[in-house]
C-alpha cells in the first residue's frame, strides 16, 4: 500500500498527514506516507484541490481534512 498526502504545505495538510501516519500506528499497519507538494505531480494524480489523500492511486479524499474513522476505513477497505 502506498499513501500520498498532496498539499503545498499549509496547516491542513500538515495535519491530514499526521493524522495518516497517526492511523497507521494505532492500527499495526506499516506503509509508506509520501508527501507531494509539487503542482504538477498532484494535478498529474488527478487532485486539483487540497489537501487531499490518494491511496494505491485511488483518491479517497480532497478539499478537507479527513477524520481518523475515515483513514481507517481506508485502510481496511
Amino acid at each position: 500500500m502506498e499513501i500520498k498526502v498532496c498539499g503545498p504545505g499549509c496547516a491542513k495538510c500538515h495535519e491530514v498527514e499526521r493524522l495518516v501516519r497517526e492511523t497507521l500506528t494505532e492500527s499495526g499497519k506499516e506503509t509508506v506516507v509520501s508527501k507531494v507538494s509539487d503542482f504538477r505531480e498532484i494535478a498529474m494524480l488527478g487532485v486539483f484541490s487540497t489537501p487531499a489523500v490518494v491511496i494505491d492511486g485511488q483518491i479517497k479524499c480532497v478539499g478537507k481534512v479527513p477524520t481518523k474513522s475515515e483513514i481507517l476505513s481506508w485502510l481496511t477497505a
